[in-house]
């Protein structure tokens, strides 16, 4: 066994889980916040300063652009569990075969999407249903996200592998400093150039190039056995089937789902461009409610991956618990803020003087609508998020996967089916997200606790030989 010392790492395997858990995340869901803060600042952006127009295309686009990049993360997430168990059990060599291949597929992955979204993107908005005077700013936008690919696959790889082996805090000062980027660069391009959607995607691409380079410079001179040595880059064949073994399932899972989440925007994009706009506004800030299940998911599979690593299953399984109290009361108090906060939340997207005001009002209309009735039920999600999370870090993801696949796609599009010949209020389409959420945390649960997964686990030393 290889050993060596860890000095920003951290090794998960002893002391206080409570700690750990919380150590480890609350960095994780500072950044995941400024995350979320510069994704809703590129809408608020559109939406004062360009149009109702502009708004529903940056928000109609989500779904699409995650449907290709869904494919590298699952990679990277199971990149990350292997990095984590091979650290966990102190093997070196291991974990820097690992890191070279992940970052391999990463650079590859990035000029694939590049590619298929700039040629793809049409044909992807029209099978959304996109409306014609939405459609070219959103084909715009679409392009030039997908120009910057390899800079968001990059950092997300990068930041993987900083926090399988307990790192969280280096990511969040990289992503701080992106957000700013983004902040400005929105400001300037859209208010000031009325570059309108464009500037958004520019300044987005920008910024993620920034986070790609400071991770990598991370990884380039660390001392660590995680170090990045760009020279010795290939792909190691062992290490990739491990990677393929546990990523795939994830990367198949994140695809579809996705891709199943198109089709919820284009019912959305059967309604008017004010619907849409609110829509996207009710999603972006909605998206603050996944920030704790995010991160504690991440830190149980680091937290499981760990201490499985080092053959402490009973650890293993109290982390997850945890995990779980710690998720639940996390989500709930975001919910509870955002249930007294919606109408001034979404009013900060859209200008209600001028030209657009009736629209704007309608916007602001269904994104309070959307918000009050559906954030809360983000506590059905818990469930699926920590326990999927821990799963992931003992290298169990093929049955989690089938249940994420028939409760977030075959479930959910016959309930869109059904209730979309019944009724034209598109809240109930929108409820059909929460519907998967339940079904899938009860489904996960049973699965969890009935398996008897710790059992039937597989070891990495054994499995990289």
């Amino acid at each position: 066994m290889e050993k060596s010392v860890k000095k920003r790492a951290t090794i998960m395997t002893e002391g206080s889980v409570v700690a750990h858990l919380v150590a480890f995340s609350l960095p994780l869901m500072v950044g995941y916040i400024f995350q979320q803060a510069y994704n809703m600042v590129d809408s608020i952006t559109v939406g004062k300063y360009a149009s109702m127009t502009a708004l529903a295309a940056v928000g109609s686009v989500g779904n699409i652009s995650y449907t290709l990049i869904g494919a590298f993360m699952g990679l990277a997430n199971g990149a990350g569990v292997v990095i984590s168990q091979h650290f966990g059990a102190r093997e070196d060599r291991r974990v820097h075969e690992a890191v070279h291949t992940a970052m391999v597929l990463a650079l590859a992955f990035g000029v694939a999407f590049t590619v298929l979204g700039y040629f793809f993107a049409p044909a992807m908005l029209r099978l959304t249903n996109t409306p014609d005077d939405v459609f070219p700013e959103a084909t715009e936008y679409l392009r030039i996200y997908f120009a910057g690919s390899i800079g968001l696959l990059v950092y997300n790889l990068g930041t993987g592998i900083l926090n399988a082996v307990g790192d969280a805090k280096r990511p969040l000062y990289f992503l701080v400093a992106s957000a700013a980027v983004n902040v400005v660069l929105d400001v300037w391009f859209v208010k000031y150039l009325r570059w309108g959607v464009a500037g958004v995607g520019w300044a987005t691409v920008i910024a993620e190039l920034v986070s790609a380079i400071l991770v990598v410079w991370t990884l380039m001179t660390s001392d660590e056995s995680y170090r990045l040595e760009p020279l010795k880059m290939r792909i190691y064949l062992p290490m990739l089937r491990r990677i393929v073994q546990i990523g795939l399932p994830s990367s198949i899972q994140q695809m579809l789902v996705s891709f199943s989440n198109t089709f919820v925007q284009s019912y959305i994009n059967s309604f008017q461009t004010a619907c849409m706009a609110g829509w996207g506004a009710y999603t972006r800030i909605d998206a603050f409610t996944a920030v704790p299940q995010q991160a504690l998911s991440l830190a149980t599979t680091t937290f499981v991956g760990q201490n499985i690593g080092a053959g402490n299953r009973e650890r293993a399984k109290k982390g997850t618990l945890v995990a779980f109290i710690l998720t639940v009361a996390a989500v709930g108090l975001v919910a509870l803020a955002l249930e007294i906060f919606a109408e001034p939340l979404i009013g900060l997207f859209v200008e209600t003087d001028g030209a657009d005001a009736a629209v704007a009002a309608e916007t602001i209309n269904y994104g309070v609508i959307f918000l009050r009735v559906i954030s809360p039920l983000n506590l059905l999600l818990v469930g699926n998020s920590v326990l999927s999370g821990a799963l992931r870090g003992v290298g169990d993801t093929k049955i989690p996967t089938v249940i994420q696949i028939m409760s977030f796609i075959v479930i959910r599009q016959i309930y869109l089916a059904i209730v979309s010949r019944m009724t034209t209020d598109p809240i109930f389409i929108g409820v059909g997200y929460p519907i998967g959420w339940g079904i899938c945390s009860a489904l996960m649960a049973v699965y969890y606790f009935c398996s008897g997964w710790e059992k039937r686990m597989l070891r990495v030393t054994d499995s990289a030989e």
